[in-house]
């Protein structure tokens, strides 16, 4: 089959070939030895490094990424993680062996990891890149075959995938299609053994029902509002440096931003002055004062969240329909039914509200759905690990914004409404396992009394051996 037989987008037949070929790919067991995974992994760091000026042009056609945010945000963390795994797989792989109870003995007990089949990963478009090749890496550690699905809104990063993959990886395992929301149905319908889907919380629960009918279990990772908790005895100055940073980074059109900060009273004042600050730090060398949105679509939905927050625009608030662009926006005490306090930000806008105290920020947190990420500044480590213990997150930093998703060692995922699942490094290669128990036994001895028909002297027997 030609490369554009696998990946036109014309009709769903193209779509329902793929899996029953790939499940047939899969039952070769080509995809179970380590040394084919170590390949696949080792492919995935050749691309990165070959390709970077190819998926930065693409990331800058589709998002306006400068070339230094799409190496750090897609290109390097892409590699980290195919590193990562590559240097530890052989140690995954290894049967866990567990101790037997009495009544189990002589025999042997273990969990052996083994591949699930075929695993479609579903990519979103803010880090059309890293958010599809990251789950492919897990995937490809845990010996599936698998699907790839970028997402439409960054074509050139979709049409670059499906150019990519190809080239690097084993085309008998892992495909690549393109097409919008019809065509990821039609792949979902036909039941994989695992959905891996990045996404939006609205979106990611249409992937669940329609994952549901073939009873395919689903890992989503999904958003909602990541909140900042900066303490009065904080240093100010790098949290505003680190929140800003990272809100600036892809238009703040990432899902583990900084959401929305709830400073105590105070320092409330100084630290917005010094996140203004750092804005107009970051932003000094720039030629436009405002940051590309990906479509119109969200570049509305952020204009009016700006027209209707009920708070005062300290900084920032224009916007430029004709280029997509919106100022960095710094919106002091909205009120917390406010547009901009509903949902997932998504856009270069911070809203910051003062607190009485960090009780108070508890309280507001926890009224609202559980967060992807949670964020605390404080100069005392046992008050920011009190927090973090008073607040589920799907993860959290101290002193810091969204570093923990460069980190492979530790799993990456949601909680409640922001998402189910984990991934990354050896979570990712258990979450698309088969974790399978084992039991070796021997034929003998082979007790009788453990066979009816039952006498007084068995069922005693039994009852104190089993």
């Amino acid at each position: 089959m030609t490369l554009k037989a696998v990946t036109d987008t014309s009709g769903a037949a193209n779509e329902c070939i793929v899996l029953p070929e790939l499940r047939r790919a899969f039952a070769t067991g080509r995809t179970k030895p380590l040394g084919w995974r170590l390949d696949q992994l080792a492919a995935i760091e050749a691309l990165c490094d070959e390709q970077e000026p190819a998926i930065a042009d693409a990331l800058a056609h589709d998002l306006g990424r400068p070339p230094v945010e799409a190496w750090l945000g897609d290109i390097a963390s892409t590699k980290g993680e195919a590193a990562y795994a590559r240097k530890h797989l052989k140690k995954w792989m290894r049967r866990d062996r567990q101790s037997l109870p009495l009544a189990q003995l002589p025999g042997r007990g273990w969990v052996q990891y083994d591949p699930l089949g075929v695993v479609l990963v579903i990519g979103p478009w803010n880090y059309p890149f890293y958010l599809s090749v990251a789950p492919l890496v897990a995937a490809i550690s845990a010996g599936n075959c698998a699907v790839l699905k970028p997402s439409e809104l960054a074509p050139a990063t979709s049409e670059l995938l499906t150019e990519l993959i190809p080239k690097y990886l084993d085309n008998q395992s892992i495909r690549v299609i393109e097409g919008d929301g019809a065509t990821t149905q039609n792949l979902i319908a036909q039941g994989f053994d695992h959905v891996l889907f990045t996404g939006g919380t609205e979106i990611g629960r249409k992937i669940m029902a329609a994952a549901a009918p073939t009873l395919t279990p689903v890992t989503l990772e999904l958003g909602g509002k990541s909140p900042v908790l900066v303490t009065a005895d904080a240093d100010l100055d790098v949290a505003a440096r680190r929140v800003a940073w990272v809100k600036l980074m892809n238009s703040g059109q990432t899902c583990i931003a900084p959401d929305y900060v709830l400073v105590e009273e105070a320092v409330a004042d100084s630290f917005t002055d010094k996140v203004i600050a750092a804005v107009a730090a970051f932003r000094a060398q720039e030629h436009t004062s405002g940051l590309r949105i990906v479509n119109r679509r969200q570049f509305d939905r952020l204009a009016g969240l700006i027209d209707t927050t009920t708070g005062t625009i300290v900084a920032g608030g224009r916007a430029d329909a004709d280029a997509l662009t919106i100022e960095p926006t710094v919106i002091r005490d909205p009120a917390p039914t406010d547009p901009v306090m509903a949902d997932e930000i998504f856009g270069p806008l911070l809203p910051i509200m003062s607190v009485e105290s960090t009780q108070a920020a508890v309280q507001f947190v926890n009224s609202r759905p559980k967060p992807l990420a949670l964020y605390v500044f404080t100069g005392s480590q046992r008050l920011g690990r009190t927090l973090i213990d008073a607040i589920p997150s799907g993860g959290a930093v101290i002193n810091h914004i969204a570093m923990h998703c460069l980190v492979p060692q530790l799993p990456f995922g949601g909680v409640g409404a922001s998402g189910m699942g984990q991934y990354h490094g050896r979570w990712g290669f258990e979450a698309l396992s088969h974790r399978r128990a084992v039991l070796a036994k021997t034929a003998r001895p082979d007790l009788s009394l453990v066979y009816p028909p039952y006498t007084d002297r068995a069922v005693k027997l039994m009852r104190r051996l089993f």
